[in-house]
């Protein structure tokens, strides 16, 4: 195994670099399936971590199903990972269940997010979230703009959060994401109530100004309340 440095500076941990490192491996063929990856102390010795930090990373790749550990035996290659991108069929949400599950799916992925976006982003994309907040209030007087407004604020959450895999993941999804078009369709609900717009405009505010102020905490709290607000806006 060739030794690659890793990344130390990482807010995600040494353990998590190292399954990175190991899955790169493994995806490029370096270990194959079925064939034993190296021993802890060879792990220890190549990447400059302690016990703790090799045997996390197995637990991770054991989770994933990359790995399995035999007693006695070692570590070996289950499966390769795909390289392929995740994405979510928006266009198959057509029920209530569906509606229910894009909201819930998507209160765990983009709270974590926007408190990523609240200690990595920076000035010039502070100022955009501003101005998206902004435009997105001025759809109070043009609805039918408001679905593709609200799309490009979390978008743009998700891009001050610079994590790739946040921003793949709602391209994958699309304004579709935003769900409320496709639920008054479904149930021949009032079409455009201007104080729902009013009301998501000051709870976008809410998200922006807690990633302003740099408060993890505050900006995961807000958007679950916004995402549970409209959760709730649909069923009324």
């Amino acid at each position: 195994m060739e030794p690659q440095p890793l990344n130390r500076e990482s807010p995600r941990g040494l353990s998590h670099e190292l399954v990175l490192r190991l899955t790169e491996l493994i995806q490029d063929g370096t270990i194959r399936r079925g064939e034993k990856l190296p021993t802890e102390s060879a792990m220890m010795e190549t990447y400059k971590v302690s016990r703790t930090v090799v045997r996390e990373a197995m637990s991770q790749l054991q989770a994933a199903g990359l790995v399995e550990t035999q007693q006695g035996r070692g570590s070996f290659v289950l499966n390769v990972p795909s390289q392929g991108q995740f994405a979510i069929d928006a266009p198959g949400v057509r029920t209530f269940d569906d509606v229910w599950d894009m909201l819930d799916f998507r209160l765990g992925v983009e709270s974590e997010a926007a408190a990523l976006a609240a200690t990595r982003r920076t000035d010039q994309q502070l100022a955009e979230l501003e101005r998206l907040t902004r435009t997105f209030l001025e759809c109070e007087a043009r609805p039918s703009e408001a679905v593709e407004a609200d799309f490009a604020l979390h978008m743009a959450i998700a891009r001050a959060a610079q994590n790739r895999h946040y921003i793949a993941l709602l391209k994958s999804m699309g304004p579709m994401m935003i769900v409320m078009p496709k639920f008054r369709l479904l149930t021949g609900a009032q079409a455009h109530r201007t104080n729902n717009v009013r009301l998501a405009a000051v709870e976008h505010d809410s998200i922006v100004q807690a990633i302003a102020r740099q408060e993890p905490e505050t900006a995961r709290a807000a958007i679950r309340l916004h995402l549970s607000n409209s959760r709730a806006r649909l069923q009324g």
